[in-house]
């Protein structure tokens, strides 16, 4: 469950803003379940000379009348991304340009995304409006993209104490960027644009240092925290509300061909530096310790640690746990039930 930015009953003024940009925005009201929701918008800075001009008139006014918020509705889930950029806007000018060219121009969040992975990926030989183009169609004709993108910016909101807006994560978080861009490189593969897709691939492992094989298939409600060097091989599969951890490896043994690339469950957490190898199977809400070696099944709800890896309680009978690691990011509760453990 995710919380709104903005307190209940919170109204947030702004009165100063410096810009070269022209800012319109109609005023907006939602009502969503329990949620009362409303946005005015007034905004308009006009440049002379390469000086911008001070606003007098209030930027943004923003109130919401609920105690909690689950974020389940894509309209609502985008109206917050920019009420959130037109506070960073202000409270931060020299960004004023930036967040209005990536995010409060654009009429929609598949809009704003596809914008920003086009300028991300895009180099002197791939250019950004094609890329652009090639984004925002794949989300007109799969809907399942912009579904995953919903879900994947909760998931991240949620896990991740250091993500602190959901803009903070669109424009920023190179695991959620790099994640958006490999469904893409995906549904190209699948729809037999595999030179395409195979580009794409190197552009993301070349942008963000996280490499994707576009066969691969990934659920929804998926955290790449912090990222850098992720490998996920051709035939691997991860569920949904997976969270993984730098330095991962989704990889084969050695076989050239066939399914060779581990099955990720529902639910899994895995932590930093983990080597998981072969067609093996992590269950259902299973952790993985970090730096550890996985090269065997692991059952549903099971911790496996260290190198070659080892079920927390042994193999008979393995500890279970009933959280979710995947949602709970509990990396270290398994080192009380770890006997002999000692610093």
């Amino acid at each position: 469950m995710a919380s709104s930015v903005f307190p209940p009953g919170t109204l947030i003024q702004s009165s100063k803003f410096q810009s070269k940009s022209i800012l319109k925005f109609k005023d907006s009201n939602y009502k969503l379940g329990k949620l009362n929701f409303a946005i005015k918008c007034e905004a308009s800075a006009e440049s002379s000379s390469g000086n911008s001009k001070q606003l007098q008139q209030p930027l943004v006014s923003i109130t919401t009348t609920t105690p909690e918020l689950v974020v389940e509705d894509e309209t609502w889930l985008w109206s917050q991304i920019k009420a959130e950029a037109l506070r960073d806007a202000e409270s931060e000018p020299a960004l004023a340009s930036y967040l209005y060219s990536t995010i409060l121009s654009h009429s929609s969040l598949e809009r704003s995304l596809s914008f920003h992975l086009g300028n991300k990926l895009c180099s002197s030989t791939l250019l950004s409006t094609l890329l652009y183009d090639l984004f925002l169609n794949s989300f007109a004709t799969d809907s399942d993209l912009l579904s995953a993108t919903t879900a994947d910016l909760k998931a991240v909101r949620a896990r991740d104490p250091a993500c602190v807006s959901y803009s903070h994560c669109l424009l920023n978080y190179k695991g959620f960027l790099a994640c958006q861009a490999h469904r893409i490189a995906h549904k190209l593969w699948v729809d037999s644009r595999r030179p395409l897709a195979l580009a794409l691939h190197s552009r993301i492992a070349d942008v963000f240092t996280v490499d994707i094989h576009p066969a691969a298939k990934i659920g929804k409600g998926i955290l790449f925290d912090h990222a850098t060097g992720v490998v996920v091989g051709e035939t691997a599969v991860i569920g949904n509300n997976v969270s993984i951890l730098h330095h991962v490896t989704l990889g084969g043994t050695g076989n050239s061909v066939g399914d060779r690339h581990p099955k990720i469950g529902d639910g899994v957490l895995i932590g930093a530096g983990a080597t998981i190898l072969g067609n093996i199977k992590i269950g259902e809400g299973a952790k993985i310790g970090a730096g550890s070696v996985v090269l065997i099944d692991v059952p549903a709800r099971t911790t496996a640690v260290g190198n070659p890896a080892r079920l927390v309680g042994g193999k008979e009978k393995p500890s279970r746990h009933e959280d979710v690691p995947g949602e709970s990011m509990d990396h270290t509760s398994f080192i009380s039930e770890w006997s002999d453990y000692i610093i």
